[in-house]
């Protein structure tokens, strides 16, 4: 009777501790599956209407670099000794939108680079959230891989709301002037329209990123071109080619609009490293897309955080400033870049 209590003890004394083990081997997760990457412009064949509109070397050769999150697309203008600028897109048009500011800011000794965010152009689309981190983290990673340890850098829409991001959050890489073009990031909700809140919709990201959908709308894109006679606007026919053709790009954009800096970058403007730089905001009063008044706004954001904030106003001009005004954009650039 003794020898069965004293084997029961032991059983106890050895059976909880190895249940506790057994269960924290079988729960043990296992490894992450990898991002699954979307492809980019780079993957359509040669035939297809992009390579014309905006071609991989549009901006001469390039390069790719290599990230966790997927292949990135940049370019570099300008003699090599130049100042350096980064210059970031927005949200649905790839580096194009510099088409003509960034061969001016070259032709004016400027190191200029460009770049196709995650999800536009020829840089791939992660299934990933599309927020903020996600974006900086994209140009601190590709600083790096070119060796730029310090620029100026300057956004146009979403790319000026990611143009204070990068700064608030990288202050070490960012020179002490920075350029926001026509900027996002201060858009509340009830100034955003109607087709941008639907299209940041979960069902209809999903919806818009489906094969069907997509054939849809690339056979829209090609008999609205075959039966026009206009000439063809490369700004509106790469969003078109775009959504049409790339599996990630519908995602990426409904994914921004709801996630990214398009809204409540607050922090971002007032981040206390902007105190000593100098800001120099363009905006047009004919803004639709982002209103006139949040150029106002960001200067007193950034002024209060003891920054030398210019606004420079561009009457009766609209959202895409820097094809509409490229000259007006490039010399107000250069001359804030200039002043002492």
């Amino acid at each position: 009777m003794g020898k069965k209590i004293h084997c029961l003890t032991y059983l106890l004394l050895i059976i909880p501790p190895f249940l506790l083990t057994s269960y924290f081997f079988a729960a043990f997760p296992n490894r992450p599956e990898s991002i699954q990457v979307s492809p980019s412009l780079a993957s359509l064949p040669k035939q297809a209407k992009s390579w014309s509109v905006y071609p991989e070397d549009f901006y001469g050769v390039g390069g790719y670099a290599r990230f966790p999150y997927g292949k990135v697309k940049y370019w570099m203008l300008g003699p090599e000794d130049g100042k350096k600028i980064v210059l970031i897109h927005g949200l649905s048009i790839p580096a194009l939108i510099w088409k003509d500011v960034a061969p001016g800011l070259a032709a004016r000794g400027y190191r200029v680079l460009l770049y196709d965010l995650y999800g536009r152009g020829y840089s791939d689309a992660p299934q990933t959230t599309y927020d903020t981190t996600l974006y900086v983290t994209q140009l601190a990673l590709l600083m790096q891989h070119i060796k730029w340890e310090k620029a100026h850098v300057f956004g146009v829409s979403m790319g000026g709301a990611l143009t204070a991001a990068f700064t608030a959050n990288f202050p070490e890489l960012v020179e002490d002037r920075v350029v926001v073009v026509a900027s996002a990031g201060l858009i509340k909700t009830s100034d955003l329209s109607r087709t941008t809140k639907v299209m940041s919709s979960p069902l209809v990201q999903t919806l818009t990123s489906s094969w069907l959908a997509r054939k849809f709308i690339q056979r829209l894109t090609d008999s609205a071109n075959e039966t026009s006679d206009k000439p063809v606007d490369p700004i509106q026919e790469i969003v078109r080619l775009q959504s049409a053709h790339l599996s990630g790009y519908n995602a990426a954009i409904s994914s921004s609009l709801r996630d990214g800096p398009v809204r409540g970058e607050e922090d971002s403007f007032k981040s206390d490293v902007w105190k000593g730089r100098r800001l120099l905001i363009i905006h047009g009063t004919k803004d639709n897309t982002v209103p006139y008044k949040y150029a106002a706004q960001i200067q007193s954001l950034v002024n209060a955080s003891g920054c030398d904030a210019q606004l420079v106003t561009i009457e009766g001009a609209g959202h895409d400033l820097t094809v509409s005004h490229p000259d007006e954009i490039v010399q107000n650039m250069t001359k804030f870049l200039s002043d002492s």
